[in-house]
């Protein structure tokens, strides 16, 4: 069984794995410093102690292990973490096997190493396995060397010092003291003679264990590092602590066998090992006056005399070392370190030793020690890399010059004594003759030449002789102004003056290069430039001729003067052809190198000092640049040349210098560019270059010009140059750099390879610089003519314009550019160091740089170019890179430039640029899809391009936090650039995921290209042969740290990236071809969401604005995958989120798979725990409380001299919106606006306060940043509360009903409310934050009431199926009966009571806030305040017909309901609130924004509807609103007219007016209303509106008209009844509620009527049916009913005169006529048959159908209605009836026995309409009852017993709610909805039930008077008249007021009844009465007129007509 485990195979690779974690841990605590990190560096040191201890031992191999892996093809072998044993391939074990061999290791960790390989392989684009695992061996071997070299670089010590906590230095120092003491030093050396790049290269070739030249070039650099850290180690160690004795023994025997390399120099790791030996003998630490000076004194071995004797016997053995000079080295130090013994203050007995260290030293000297040091020391290339090698080396020299005073005199002497030998033979020295100090000479000035780490050491060489004035420029010791310096430093400037004094020729040039190392940094420079001259005046008497010393500005200055008097007169005359090939009489040699050598010094100083490079350009008498440029123009060596451009380009440093420079430059023709007609042949540097250069092939006199150039447009250049004798201007310079220089640099041949690339890079930079400062300005593209010596010629354009010309066209030098791409690329891809690799790197750089300035300004070139006159044709640089190589013949060019990012690890800023330039064309989609076509064509360039892109993303050391200035650390800089480059990489992501696919993020991302985005399978990297993509890493930057308690890493440490990661996700998710596979990847493979959600909020201090907007997306993404799950039916996840989101428990994650339903049906509810558990806040409010809702506003500006409205206005002109959307004011473009606006001032008063108006512009531009930021930061928290808003949205309306219970949902709704109103309604709340909050305001009190209603409604239904007391069962109080009911409403009760009222006042506070402005904020609240109080709205409850059966004494006592307890309160509240209130309100309602205007007049009807004491009322009407409401009706008379063309414009007046209409027809349903709005003459308004006589024409294509395709505006029908049935509602509700102005109302009503009675006519007849049509028809006849009347003529009668009055009557008559022809054809079977047009089943037309036959039903009603009112009204007594019906009952018996189905043709209208019709709609509407009850009845017993119905009903019944997705509901919510259409099914057939019954009663009452009239007191035409009946009362049925009596063929009113109609009268009247309809109607009043309606009316009325039949039979 052991065997067994000790046999399983560490998935992770124990050689690799966990020396990974163990260096992560150290780097965590050593230079990270977290706070938990020493803890667990505790842990991890403990357990890997023997891996340290061992140190790089591997597992040896093992037999057993071997049998097993042999049979892991058969038998299978376990592996940690994993169930069961895995089977090997057979490949896979030879692999095992190979690898075991290869290294020397163990079976088992060869076949972990290769398992891991596998799966580390996406890290590793186009390697094997086995070549992955090649890696990971040594990446291990790696961790742990560099984890030991941190551990020990943080022991304490005497060197430096890492600034621990001393808990982790004592830790850090006790391990690797114990490490030591197991033999750490020998196993280092050892290692390091093992370990060998060569050795283990042949054995990995023999093995093929090597790749590609990438591969290669990894485990090369692994194993290299291997070795240096090993090395790093001893160096780190002796720094801080002493090796012992053997240890340092054995170090000296390493090094005696150590070798030099091919250019003579150390490698690092012998330069490391030799500085260890060095800091064992460093007691420099002796010297410094530290409080542990003497505890490191007791520790040091230097004292111990055994040490000293065993390493002096050592150092003294006459065997040599295999180099000498290395012994002589070691020798050196150990003579000085025996010298600072001897002069130690304390007896150490070491006498015998220390008076040995004169003889070591001579020795160290006799062997060359100087010349080593600068050789193979200070000239390695890892010396200047590391600050304690200088420091050691800096304090070798100096102990040596300082200690050894005698030495270095004795090397003086030596030195003057060959001089005078070599004097006096006139000769050079012999090669024999030792030159110690000139080596010495030359060691100084190269160790200070390349000062690194600008520590400026050489400053302890200088002691200022005058006191320092200015503090910057004191020495290292000089804290304060004449403090004594040190003897140190007096010695050692000592030196370098007394060197310098009566200098020998022989040493001239060292010393001059020595001091040229001492003046390197700034304070030296000044020291330096001091001491030359000095040296010039203090021997001022003693010069001859201008001499003094050899080494002052005086001498060299004078003697440059001399030499160009001198060469100028040997210079022969322009015309000479050979003067170039003269001899050179003027310079020797010699003379030539101490002149190179002075103008070197004078470049070092000048370049390091200002204010020497000022004064010696002011100096009169030197004019160094004059003499310069004079001697330029000498025939002088070009190496001469070069030097003096480089020091005339030094003093252009200084912008004062440079401008005068340009002019001397142009002035002596170094360039020729004016040619003059005498002149022959060209001269200057053009001639240098082809002729002398070229032929030479070496170029340093072109490099010093470009040089020159580069330096002098680093400030400008004067536009004026060369004004006067040629076009002005800069073009013959680039000119000459461009086609001379660069464009030919390819073809030239060169001595020293580098110095091709050296060329290129400096004329890049040229273009770079020039490009850089061009601003394309209208002029450029204008050609302006100049007058030059009598011609005309053309001005030169800014060399900027030319560039852009050149880049933007198919020019060479674009091509050239693209070619050094190309090139450079090639170069990088070999991965092998060459000559000038830098330059290359940097010239490359350049190039990007250029293409990248120039996609920056060509939109603005090419636009100017474009309005400009100009005839140049340029081309999109974008487009131009699409161009074909000609080398490929491939468009590879943007190929190329994305294959640097394949570098970004070595070289950060190619990539970087290439990044910006593929983000830079990334926005033009016509490119992405060549651009992807590009990447995907080949396999292997797609890969290689993929793994740049993400090798970026993943840098390791990018960093965002860093402030970048000039003198940062190198490392640091690049980090900053590594993490921009994945800023750019982001943004080309953003920006092409907006483009449509294919573009590039798609292929970057992983996703299909080549066929639909949306079969995309995403998988984790290696899965599928996935390749490793941008979203693996950007995954992995959000994941690192998400599994700890802190939360990911990134958006702490590098916010702003993290921001546009989850950016990028959410486009990924909201995107429709991405978001399934996205969503899919992130739930299953990742568990992202989860993961980072558990974090939020994300609180970063400093980096507000980012962690804002990271939240934002990614609740954003949160709101999707919420409403994705739910959809789905993914509840789990759902549920898993929801928990997390919204629980105020502390949260316990469970996973996915495990429990989530288990857990929730545990807790009756998830989200309120009321047990012990402590409560934290919810996680959605923890985010709300996050943004911080205040918002600081920088002070106004106060200015002095700009007008502070003018400068706000240019403000507003420089804003422009950014890539996020932002609107922010462009600094750059104010800050130019506003310097041309001061250079345009004239005045010597303008110019005197010039640099008070700069400051000024300052102040402007410091406060345009804060406002600017303060943009940013509204914007950053707008976004968040969007989307918080968003997610609360999906949450509330997208999630499952069930997920969250109705309680916890109103409680979470509460917390979320308060939270929202108390932050803005702060004080502080930024004012820009309403709208949103506002929003939210409004979904959640939507959402609030909506749950609270449903709740009611559910609890009503039940209540009133359950219990007829219905009211009762709503009251809190007496709740007895149904334990559910109960809950719930108790539930709501407790609810209402704590927080109901508080909701609405802040609400109302909310609403004041916004002041006069907001009013789009406004409407948001008005809609919430208008949900809020619908809560208090009672719901629909069924009508059961039983509610009408409780006594009126049981409704007065009934409790008081809940619902009216909280109007009454509501009221209450906003009663409170008083005028204020409503005038903000009512001006809403009034004037404004649209929708802001129907929401306030919604809110109004809403109000007005619950204030029982009509305050607002009162108030509308006395400030006068209403009336303007009224008055407005006549202004939308027009708008409404534009509403009915066939193409309307915007409809929203459409919905205004019906706004207004709902609130007037509420208002009017208010007695006082009514008064009111006849006062105002609402219905007089409405008369005179024409847009009622516009009535369209109905379409006959179909009965609704032609809809507008997209379905959304209606018809012009449909239009119409929308403008037409408000206004007769309206008069509707004022004819029924005016009681006391009855007359009046119906007065004004009958003349709306008359106004528009042709309209009215023409509804009247009623041409084809719809619902619209019935609809207006139904309320057409409730106002004729009403209005039409005789009795309204009395009221008009008082106004009108006889004519009028006759017209009146005419229309009264006429509307009679109409109306009575309705009866036909809606009473009858002609009903049918409009239904039977109508036919069609679907769920919509059920409905609709259903309210069609209630229309009809109710036009029956209202004409019934008003046959019985014309017949009460217009005859008191049956004897004076006017007859509306003639005495025929055919119709009824027709229609009685005809077939329900056949068409009978309607009655005519100007014919009366008999008897009959009315006896048919009496049996109709009784038979229809009938029906209608037993419907009825059903429809309650399903309503009692939903739960019982079969599914297919719930689904019709839920699709008659929501036609579609009821698949997707849940059952409760199934319910719910049958319920709600059940109750609307039920009261519709109440209601139903009520018009049928209406009818009946009026049938009744009109059929018998109307029988009573013809069987009693009519007489027939053809009987006598009898004395009963006068004339007047003869057999005519007359229409009532008919006066169309002139006509008689038109006159219907005249039929004469004969007796015969009456007998027939009496028959028919008998059979149609039959017993059968009696009963019925008995029936009828029994089931339903008990309740409803005057009890035995029907029966009074069947019994009389039965008795008028029975008399009239008799």
């Amino acid at each position: 069984k052991k065997m067994a485990t000790s046999m399983a195979v560490n998935s992770a690779a124990t050689l690799w794995g966990p020396y990974k974690g163990v260096y992560q841990t150290v780097v965590d605590a050593v230079w990270k410093r977290k706070p938990e990190a020493p803890h667990l560096l505790d842990l991890v040191l403990k357990k890997h102690k023997p891996d340290f201890i061992s140190l790089f031992k591997n597992p040896a191999k093992n037999v057993q292990q071997r049998e097993k892996i042999q049979k892991a093809g058969t038998e299978g072998i376990a592996i940690q973490g994993q169930q069961g044993t895995k089977l090997l391939p057979e490949q896979l074990i030879k692999e095992v096997f190979i690898l075991s061999d290869l290294f020397n290791i163990g079976e088992l960790a060869a076949l972990e190493l290769l398992l891991s390989g596998e799966h580390q392989q996406p890290h590793f684009p186009g390697m094997t396995r086995g070549l992955v695992a090649v890696l990971l061996y040594w990446d291990g071997k790696r961790c742990i060397a560099n984890s030991l070299r941190s551990l020990i670089q943080s022991r304490r010590g005497k060197t430096f010092t890492l600034e621990l906590s001393s808990e982790l230095v004592n830790l850090t120092t006790r391990f690797t003291d114990n490490l030591m003491e197991h033999g750490l030093t020998e196993k280092i050396l050892r290692l390091v003679s093992e370990i060998d790049v060569t050795n283990e290269f042949d054995k990995l070739q023999k093995a093929r264990g090597l790749g590609n030249e990438r591969h290669r070039k990894e485990v090369s650099d692994l194993i290299k590092e291997c070795r240096q850290s090993l090395a790093d180690c001893l160096f780190a160690w002796t720094c801080q602590s002493p090796l012992n004795k053997d240890d340092t023994l054995r170090l000296m025997d390493y090094l005696k066998n150590v070798t030099t390399e091919a250019d003579g120099s150390l490698d690092s790791v012998n330069l490391s090992l030799l500085m260890a030996l060095l800091y064992c003998f460093d007691i420099s630490f002796l010297q410094q006056v530290t409080e542990d000076r003497d505890d490191l004194f007791r520790q040091t071995s230097l004292t111990d005399k055994n040490y000293v004797e065993a390493v002096h016997k050592q150092l003294l053995d006459p065997q040599p070392w295999t180099l000498p000079a290395l012994q002589a080295t070691v020798r050196l130090a150990w003579a000085l370190t025996l010298r600072t013994l001897s002069q130690l203050r304390i007896d150490t007995g070491l006498a015998e030793f220390t008076e040995a260290d004169e003889i070591t030293a001579e020795l160290a000297i006799n062997d060359n020690v100087f010349l080593f040091l600068t050789e193979s020391v200070v000239a390695s290339e890892s010396f200047s890399q590391e600050e304690f090698y200088f420091r050691r080396i800096h304090n070798l020299v100096t102990d040596f010059l300082a200690l050894m005073p005698l030495k270095v005199k004795q090397l003086r002497n030596r030195a003057d004594e060959d001089a005078r030998l070599s004097i006096q033979m006139g000769s050079e020295l012999p090669t024999g003759v030792r030159r110690d100090l000139e080596h010495l000479m030359l060691l100084i000035a190269e160790l200070y030449r390349k000062d690194s780490f600008n520590l400026e050491l050489a400053l302890e060489y200088w002691c200022p002789t005058e006191p320092v004035q200015n503090h910057s420029l004191m020495g290292t010791y000089l804290g304060v102004p004449h403090q004594r310096p040190p003897q140190r430093q007096v010695v050692l400037s000592k030196f370098v003056r007394q060197m310098g004094d009566l200098l020998p020729p022989t040493i001239y040039i060292p010393y001059l290069k020595m001091l040229r190392g001492l003046a390197s940094g700034p304070q030296c420079a000044h020291y330096c430039f001091s001491l030359l001259k000095v040296n010039g005046s203090s021997h001022v008497e003693n010069i001859q001729a201008g001499g003094g010393s050899p080494v002052s500005w005086e001498h060299f200055y004078h003697s440059l003067m001399l030499y160009h008097v001198h060469l100028r007169r040997d210079l022969p005359s322009a015309d000479s052809v050979q003067h170039r090939h003269l001899p050179l009489r003027g310079i020797t040699q010699r003379e030539l190198d101490g002149l190179i050598a002075f103008f070197q010094l004078q470049t070092t100083i000048v370049k390091w000092s200002e204010n020497a490079r000022l004064a010696l350009c002011e100096h009169p008498q030197w004019a160094p640049i004059v003499v310069m440029l004079g001697l330029l123009q000498c025939s002088i060596p070009p190496i001469l040349k070069a030097e003096l451009l480089e020091a005339i380009a030094a003093f252009g440093k200084s912008p004062e210098i440079a401008a005068s420079l340009w002019q001397s430059v142009e002035h002596t023709q170094i360039l020729q560019t004016v040619r003059l007609p005498s002149q022959r042949q060209a001269t200057g540097i053009e001639v240098e270059l082809s002729e002398i250069e070229s032929r030479c092939e070496e170029y340093p006199l072109t490099r010093a010009f470009c040089t020159l150039i580069s330096t002098l447009v680093e400030g400008s250049f004067p536009s004026n140059l060369g004004a006067g004798v040629r076009p002005p201007g800069f073009d013959p310079y680039l000119d000459f750099i461009r086609d001379s220089v660069f464009l030919r640099f390819p073809s030239r041949a060169y001595r020293r390879a580098a110095e091709k690339w050296e060329v290129a890079e400096v004329t890049l930079e040229i273009f770079y610089k020039l490009l850089r400062d061009y601003e394309p300005q209208p002029e450029d593209f204008v050609d302006q003519v100049l007058e030059l010596q009598g011609e005309e010629v053309l001005a030169c354009k800014p060399p900027g314009f030319h560039l852009m010309f050149h880049l933007l066209n198919d020019s060479p030098m674009l091509g050239l550019c693209l070619f050094l791409l190309e090139e450079g690329v090639k170069q990088l891809d070999t991965y092998a160091p060459f000559p000038g690799k830098r330059h290359m790197e940097k010239a490359v750089e350049y190039c990007l740089g250029l293409f990248n300035l120039t996609l920056q300004k060509e939109n603005l070139f090419t636009d100017l170019l474009r309005e400009s006159p100009s005839s140049l044709i340029v081309t999109a640089l974008e487009q131009l890179l699409q161009g074909i190589n000609p080398r490929t013949k491939r468009a590879d060019n943007v190929v190329n430039i994305a294959r640097y990012l394949r570098h970004g690890d070595s070289n950060p800023e190619l990539a970087f640029e290439s990044a910006k330039i593929l983000c830079c064309i990334s926005r033009y989609p016509n490119i992405q899809v060549k651009l992807v076509g590009d990447f995907t064509r080949d396999e292997t360039v797609s890969l290689t391009l993929m793994a740049g892109f993400v090798e970026c993303l993943d840098s390791e050391d990018a960093e965002e936090l860093i402030t970048v200035d000039d003198d940062m650390d190198e490392n640091k800089r690049l980090s900053k650039v590594r993490h921009q480059t994945r800023i750019h990489i982001l943004n080309l992501l953003i920006t092409s995921l907006e483009l449509q696919p294919p573009n590039l993020a798609l292929y970057l991302l992983g996703y299909e290209v080549k066929k639909s985005v949306s079969t995309t399978n995403l998988q984790d990297p290696g899965v599928l042969g996935c390749p490793r993509t941008c979203l693996h890493a950007i995954l992995n930057i959000l994941e690192k740290g998400s599994e700890s308690r802190d939360g990911p890493v990134a958006i702490k440490e590098s916010p702003h990236l993290a921001e546009l990661c989850y950016q990028v996700i959410y486009q990924l998710c909201t995107c429709a071809d991405t978001s399934g596979p996205t969503m899919r990847y992130l739930r299953t493979s990742q568990d992202f969401l989860f993961s980072q959600l558990q974090h939020l909020p994300f609180i970063s201090k400093d980096h507000e604005i980012s962690s804002l907007n990271q939240m934002s997306w990614l609740m954003k993404t949160a709101a999707i995958e919420l409403r994705l799950t739910s959809l789905n039916r993914q509840r789990s996840h759902t549920q898993r989120l929801l928990h997390l989101l919204l629980d105020d428990v502390p949260f316990k994650p469970y996973s996915v798979d495990g429990g989530g339903m288990e857990e929730d049906s545990k807790s009756s509810s998830g989200f309120l725990l009321f047990d012990t558990v402590s409560k934290v806040r919810r996680k959605i409010l923890s985010i709300l409380d996050s943004v911080d809702f205040s918002q600081e506003v920088p002070e106004p500006l106060q200015l002095d001299f700009f007008d502070r409205n003018k400068v706000e206005q240019v403000i507003a002109n420089c804003e422009h919106r950014n890539h996020r959307g932002q609107t922010i004011c462009n600094v750059k473009l104010l800050h130019r606006v506003l310097v041309a606006e001061v250079n345009a001032l004239q005045g010597m008063a303008a110019i005197g306060q010039r640099s008070l108006i700069m400051e000024e512009i300052n102040t402007v531009l410091q406060h345009v940043v804060e406002r600017n930021k303060v943009l940013q930061w509204l914007h950053a928290k707008r976004h968040t509360l969007e989307s918080w808003r968003q997610l609360v949205e999906i949450i509330l309306t997208a999630c499952p009903q069930d997920c969250i219970p109705g309680e916890d949902k109103q409680l979470i709704i509460r917390d979320l409310l308060q939270a929202l109103h108390e932050k803005i309604l702060n004080e502080d709340a930024a004012q820009e934050l309403m709208p949103v909050v506002a929003g939210a305001v409004f979904t959640l009190t939507a959402h609030l009431s909506q749950s609270l209603r449903t709740e009611q409604k559910l609890m009503v239904s039940v209540a009133a199926i359950r219990d007829s007391q219905y009211i009762s069962m709503l009251d809190a109080e007496s709740l007895s009966t149904s334990s559910g009911a109960e809950d719930t409403v108790t539930g709501f009760a407790s609810f209402r009571d704590s927080s109901l009222n508080i909701i609405l006042r802040r609400l109302l506070d909310f609403i004041l806030r916004t002041g006069g402005g907001y009013q789009r904020v406004r409407a948001h609240l008005y809609g919430s305040l208008l949900y809020y109080l619908q809560i208090a709205q009672k719901p629909d409850e069924p009508d059961t017909l039983k509610t009408a059966e409780m006594t009126m004494w049981q409704r007065l006592t009934a409790p008081e309901d809940v619902f009216s307890k909280l109007q009454q309160e509501n009221m209450a509240t906003i009663e409170k609130y008083g005028a204020t209130l409503m005038e903000v309100i009512c001006r809403d309602a009034c004037d404004g924004h649209e929708i802001g205007r129907m929401l306030a007049l919604a809110l109004l009807d809403r109000i007005i509807s619950v204030d029982k004491y009509n305050q607002w009322l009162t108030f509308l009407c006395n400030s006068g609103y209403l009336k303007v409401l009224v008055d407005s009706l006549a202004q939308d008379d027009l708008l409404l007219q534009s509403m009915l063309s066939p193409q309307p414009p915007l409809l929203k007046g459409l919905y205004i007016y019906e706004s207004k209409m709902a609130f007037l027809t509420r208002v009017a349903k208010n007695p006082q209303g009514t008064l009111e709005l006849l006062r105002c003459g609402a219905i007089v308004k409405l008369a005179h509106c024409q847009v009622f006589d516009m009535r369209p024409e109905t379409d006959t294509q179909g009965l609704f008209g032609m809809r507008e395709p997209s379905g959304f505006i209606p018809a012009p029908v449909e239009r119409y009844h929308q403008i037409l049935l408000p206004a007769l509602q309206l008069c509707q509700v004022i004819l029924t509620s005016s009681t006391a102005q009855q007359q009046q109302a119906a007065g004004q009503v009958f003349q709306f009527l008359i106004a528009h009675s042709d309209t009215i006519h023409a509804s009247l007849r009623c041409q084809a049916v719809s619902e619209g049509s019935l609809q207006e028809l139904a309320l057409l006849t409730g106002i004729i009913s009403k209005a039409a009347l005789p009795g309204v003529l009395t009221e008009l009668e008082r106004d009108a005169n006889e004519g009028l009055l006759m017209e009146f009557q005419g229309h009264i008559g006429r509307f009679q006529r109409l109306c009575l022809g309705l009866l036909s054809r809606f009473g009858g079977s002609e009903r049918m048959r409009h239904f039977k047009l109508q036919e069609d089943n679907t769920q919509e037309d059920v409905h609709r159908r259903a309210m069609m036959d209630i229309a009809m039903h109710q036009i029956c009603a209202n004409v019934m209605e008003y046959c019985r009112t014309l017949v009460l009204q217009s005859s008191p007594t049956s004897q004076h009836t006017i007859c509306l019906f003639t005495p025929s009952l055919a119709d009824a018996a027709n229609r009685e026995g005809s077939r329900q189905d056949s068409q009978i043709s309607a009655v005519p209208y100007w014919r009366l309409p008999g008897l009959g019709g009315v006896v048919y709609l009496l049996k109709q509407n009784a038979n229809d009852f009938f029906t209608c009850h037993a419907n009825h009845s059903q429809s309650v017993h399903k309503l009692q017993n939903v739960e019982q119905l079969p599914p297919e009903e719930i689904k019709e019944l839920c699709q008659l709610v929501i036609p579609a997705g009821v698949d997707k509901i849940s059952t409760t919510h199934k319910y719910a909805l049958a319920r709600r259409c059940l109750v609307k099914v039920i009261n519709n057939q109440a209601k139903m039930l009520s018009l049928c019954c209406y009818t009946v009663e009026n049938c009744l009452f009109v059929l018998w008077r109307h029988l009573e009239y013809y069987l009693l007191h009519c007489s027939p035409t053809d009987s006598q008249n009898t004395p009963l009946t006068g004339a007047s009362h003869r057999g005519r049925v007359q229409d009532s007021y008919s006066v169309e009596l002139s006509s008689e063929g038109r006159n219907f009113g005249m039929s004469r009844i004969t007796q015969q109609d009456i007998d027939q009268l009496r028959s028919e009247a008998a059979s149609c009465f039959g017993e059968s309809l009696q009963k019925k109607l008995l029936e009828l009043e029994r089931i339903y007129c008990r309740m409803r309606s005057r009890h035995t009316f029907i029966q009074a009325l069947v019994r009389r007509i039965l008795g008028l039949i029975r008399i009239t039979r008799t």
